[in-house]
């Protein structure tokens, strides 16, 4: 059986790989391209794995920065070839978010927080279903299919015999009131929130409304970590048009510190169970009533 290459991954490892090159060299990035006859924000793509490298630049580089191991030269040869390939997430068509699949799946660990919904990775078909279909206007049948087979294949990270995805995720309460594709999907969520929450590499909390602001007010994001030392962490925002990816140092700190602030008021791993069950019962009784939806006019 042949090796998974995750081309997301390669391009990543290669534009670090490049960049320790550069400043090895003592060069700035203006200097290469000046040397290069070559746009200064390329090089700066290239280095930050948003544009493939290809090989004729690869050995013009290795050249300037002076790089004489045949083996070196090899291997970021080898990363190129790989950040070229297509990922498992390509053959559904086109995915916009296939750059954040390709980093979730080379994720070691995910820290997330959730202000609206259940996380795509912890989400029951039904559930995704109909959050597929609510959330986004006029999308073809087709279209929805392709996103429900790759939001549920994006979850075998978390049934993986070997070394599967440690996940945090912090959860705002309003996550488990919004009602999504009604009562009997909102029950069947709930209930495969918990069973998953008791797996060791699982951890969910939730943020209860009584706790206020917090320093999640301000909307979604995931904290991406990586296996290698050389990986860079990540910070993903989603938005509806486009995403946003934070991989300065100053950046990733800041998010790690706003995620141990919410871990710290949210609920125990317990305690959240016990909220969830009562969730789950309020759904399941003649009692229930949908909880009041905020505006979200003011986000």
């Amino acid at each position: 059986m042949g090796v998974t290459v995750n081309p997301t991954v390669s391009r990543r490892r290669l534009g670090s790989e490049l960049r320790r090159l550069r400043e090895t060299s003592g060069m700035t990035t203006q200097q290469v391209a000046k040397c290069l006859l070559i746009s200064q924000p390329k090089i700066s793509l290239l280095e930050n794995g948003r544009r493939l490298v290809k090989p004729r630049d690869l050995r013009d580089l290795c050249e300037l920065y002076g790089v004489q191991d045949q083996r070196r030269v090899d291997h970021l040869m080898q990363l190129a070839r790989e950040s070229s390939q297509q990922g498992w997430w390509n053959s559904y068509g086109d995915i916009p978010y296939g750059d954040y699949i390709g980093l979730e799946a080379g994720a070691a660990a995910i820290r997330l927080y959730e202000p609206l919904m259940i996380p795509g990775l912890l989400q029951t078909p039904a559930y995704a279903r109909a959050i597929i279909a609510g959330t986004i206007p006029h999308i073809t049948a087709e279209q929805a299919a392709a996103r429900l087979k790759v939001r549920l294949r994006r979850q075998d990270r978390l049934a993986a015999p070997r070394k599967p995805l440690r996940l945090w995720a912090v959860l705002d309460e309003s996550a488990l009131r919004r009602v999504v594709g009604g009562r009997e999907v909102m029950r069947g969520q709930l209930d495969h929130l918990t069973r998953l929450g008791s797996h060791p590499h699982i951890t969910v909390q939730v943020l209860p409304h009584g706790v206020g602001a917090h320093p999640g007010v301000s909307g979604q994001f995931s904290l991406l970590e990586f296996a290698d030392a050389t990986d860079v962490s990540v910070v993903y925002l989603e938005r509806f048009t486009s995403d946003l990816y934070l991989e300065k140092r100053s950046e990733v700190r800041l998010y790690r510190d706003m995620y141990a602030h919410l871990q710290a008021q949210a609920l125990s791993p317990d305690s959240t169970r016990h909220l969830i069950n009562e969730a789950i019962k309020a759904y399941a009784g003649p009692e229930f009533q949908p909880a009041h939806t905020p505006s979200l006019s003011n986000r």
